[in-house]
């Protein structure tokens, strides 16, 4: 299991929304990544649009997908 001291917290633009709450995500470092929302973010109907500045949650043990946990 992976604790959550883990994950790597990188922060990105939002390029392209996708179905089912998906984005693809242009990190700072030029890196394109597929995100989706976190729990929390979709209980609070917290809405992203391309071009907001979001903070996204990776896995170390794959880097092509993140989670969103907090947009600017």
């Amino acid at each position: 299991m992976v604790k959550k001291k883990d994950f790597i917290l990188v922060d990105g633009i939002v390029e392209e929304l996708l179905p089912s709450a998906t984005f693809r995500v242009r990190l700072d470092e030029g890196r394109l990544i597929f995100a989706y929302l976190c729990g929390k973010m979709r209980l609070n109907k917290i809405k992203i649009l391309p071009g907001d500045r979001v903070k996204v949650e990776i896995s170390p043990y794959d880097l092509t997908k993140g989670r969103i946990i907090y947009r600017y």
